[in-house]
């Protein structure tokens, strides 16, 4: 099948309207392209639900109601999570690339709007703040970055209106804040996280890989391999989140990263911990080169 590319999102809207009154399933999957193999498994997951038999309320279930699901997705290169100096300009963009890929995953429509303007109005004034989960990691060093994601994402749920959408857990912190949002501002939609998808040496799939060296992508590795021995540490009794950050930065920054922050906390609010308990995640973003990247693993 071929994806079919839409540019204006009131017709996205529209045509998502009609769907949903026929009683079709929608999975979308929010993206700002140049797609890998991360990205492919969100679009697999989401045409295996989409496909998920669901018939619409006050349907008979009979034989021939089932109008079949639609798996979806966005690319829009969102120019509010960026903030002053950061890669908005040099971002990588394919989107003939995309639409190929988007096209083998079994996505049926992809809404990329021609220009931020299609998004987001001369006069627009409203946004979307998620107060706590937005504050500290990325949050700290990115002050605006989580209310331009919040916002768009708000948006493109609000045109698409999907029964699910799924999201990588590459960016934990992204995905807590999204079901924050969902969760506060009662959107009726299910907010899926799929697993990280890596490189067979462990680097996290992500489109700014792009930008690494050979030397860079290297030292690169130094984020899951620090992740992954804090993983192992737990494993073998250790509780002391000090302990586990502290080694863990000392793994980056002896492969020549330069540490944004290393932290240890609770999966879900984001909390810091002292000692590591069910439901513990460590999260790390670091500067390899210019390029920042970020990762993340349960210990628990």
């Amino acid at each position: 099948m071929t994806a079919e590319l839409i540019v204006d999102p009131r017709q996205w809207q529209c045509r998502c309207s009609l769907a949903r009154e026929a009683g079709r399933r929608i999975a979308l999957v929010p993206t700002m392209g140049f797609l890998h193999a991360g990205h492919m498994a969100l679009m697999h997951e989401a045409r295996r639900r989409a496909d998920e038999r669901a018939d619409p309320p006050g349907s008979s279930g009979k034989q021939g109601s089932w109008k079949g699901g639609l798996a979806l997705a966005t690319i829009f290169v969102n120019p509010t999570q960026f903030g002053p100096g950061e890669d908005l300009a040099r971002y990588p963009r394919d989107l003939e690339g995309d639409l190929a890929k988007c096209s083998s995953a079994g996505i049926d429509w992809v809404l990329a709007p021609e220009g931020p303007g299609r998004v987001f109005a001369e006069n627009h004034e409203t946004w979307v703040t998620v107060e706590r989960t937005s504050t500290g990691l990325c949050g700290k060093t990115r002050p605006d970055h989580f209310r331009g994601v919040a916002t768009v994402v708000a948006k493109l749920l609000n045109l698409t209106r999907p029964q699910v959408a799924v999201f990588g857990e590459k960016d934990w912190q992204q995905l807590q804040v999204i079901r924050a949002m969902v969760r506060d501002l009662d959107f009726e939609v299910e907010v899926l996280g799929v697993p990280i998808v890596r490189e067979e040496d462990g680097l996290a799939r992500s489109s700014r890989n792009t930008y690494l060296s050979a030397v860079e992508r290297q030292t690169a590795l130094a984020l899951s391999r620090a992740l992954l021995e804090a993983q192992a540490r737990v494993g073998q009794g250790e509780r002391d989140a000090l302990a586990l950050r502290s080694r863990a930065a000392q793994v980056l920054e002896a492969a020549g990263a330069r540490v944004d922050y290393v932290e240890v906390v609770e999966g879900v609010s984001l909390r810091r911990v002292e000692r590591v308990e069910p439901g513990s995640r460590m999260l790390v973003a670091a500067f390899v080169g210019a390029t920042r990247l970020i990762d993340n693993v349960a210990l628990s």
